[in-house]
């Protein structure tokens, strides 16, 4: 009973949309609405600054952090139960409950939710993203990387690591999630049509 309370209480606040509601009573604004469309922290810096969008990234990251938490705690220190919790949040973020299931990407609460099951990967994999994101100026591009990166690491040295084997197939599926998430971004990578960090989106619809 407690464990299906931790995967639908992660799911609730996961779906707590901070972009949407920061901009709600910031600019009287619906996120989805302007720049890219997507409710996340990228938009949000492309459409009210950076000061709003560190917060959005803070805040959407804490949700994937919580609901890892809140499965170990309400399953009694279970890995299977934190695991679908913090993907219960993420799936929360991409099609919330409260919003008509009009949400974001998922990013900052994946990074959240690994940060907090695989920190080690998580790192390793962040590091390398934020280089290509400094390097390349695509915040697509360096989510992608840190979600494939996060599993390929996981998958090779678990053992090193300690982690136990199925947090591998929840990565697997966590970035294949990802991937379609932004298959219009993956599009305009390859066509080098994607906006860049600091430019203004080229298409309401699809970007980071």
């Amino acid at each position: 009973m407690l464990t299906a309370l931790a995967i639908i209480l992660s799911y609730l606040v996961g779906s707590i949309s901070f972009s949407y509601e920061i901009g709600k009573q910031l600019r009287k604004l619906d996120i989805r609405e302007h720049g890219s469309g997507n409710a996340g922290a990228t938009n949000t810096l492309r459409v009210m600054g950076i000061g709003p969008a560190i917060v959005v990234l803070l805040l959407d990251a804490g949700k994937g952090i919580g609901a890892v938490f809140l499965g170990f705690y309400l399953s009694g220190g279970s890995p299977v139960i934190a695991a679908t919790s913090g993907l219960a949040a993420i799936l929360g973020h991409n099609w919330p409950v409260y919003y008509g299931f009009r949400g974001g990407k998922g990013v900052a609460t994946t990074i959240g939710v690994l940060a907090t099951l695989v920190i080690f990967p998580a790192l390793i994999a962040g590091a390398v993203a934020i280089g290509a994101i400094i390097f390349t100026r695509y915040v697509s591009l360096g989510s992608l990387i840190f979600m494939i990166g996060t599993t390929l690491i996981t998958a090779i040295y678990y053992n090193y690591f300690e982690y136990p084997f199925y947090y591998v197939y929840f990565l697997i599926f966590i970035t294949l999630l990802s991937i379609w998430r932004h298959r219009l971004n993956i599009e305009r990578l390859l066509s080098k049509t994607e906006s860049k960090l600091g430019e203004k989106a080229q298409a309401k619809q699809g970007e980071a």
